[in-house]
């Protein structure tokens, strides 16, 4: 496949292109919890203890603008809002379990306890 540029940015194989849209430390964890479910802030920030407020409002911006996530804001005070997949969040759910299944036998194989 020839290398192709997406918003200003060089790509090699379509591999790196969607790793470029969920790949990285939160995306991931961020879709996984989203699945079946819708999720405020708050509850994504605790459920992902390590993530700083930063990252993950940077990471969730990132998902929106890509279309992987809807963001519903409620007028009321204080401010509501919540988070869901989209269609092309629910398509990442099957990688991500592949992944997350391959890890687990990865994990298994070099002797790290799984629960």
């Amino acid at each position: 496949m020839p290398e192709f540029l997406y918003r200003s940015k060089l790509y090699y194989n379509p591999v790196e292109f969607a790793l470029d849209r969920i790949g990285g430390a939160w995306k991931m964890p961020i879709l996984w919890r989203l699945n079946g479910r819708v999720m405020r802030y708050g509850e994504l920030k605790k459920d992902i203890a390590r993530v700083t407020h930063k990252m993950l409002t940077a990471q969730l911006r990132e998902l929106e603008s890509d279309g992987f996530i809807t963001r519903t804001v409620f007028p009321v005070v204080p401010p509501k809002v919540e988070y869901a997949l989209t269609e092309r969040g629910m398509q990442t759910i099957p990688v991500i379990e592949t992944i997350r299944n391959y890890g687990l036998q990865l994990m298994k194989e070099s002797g790290i306890e799984t629960g």
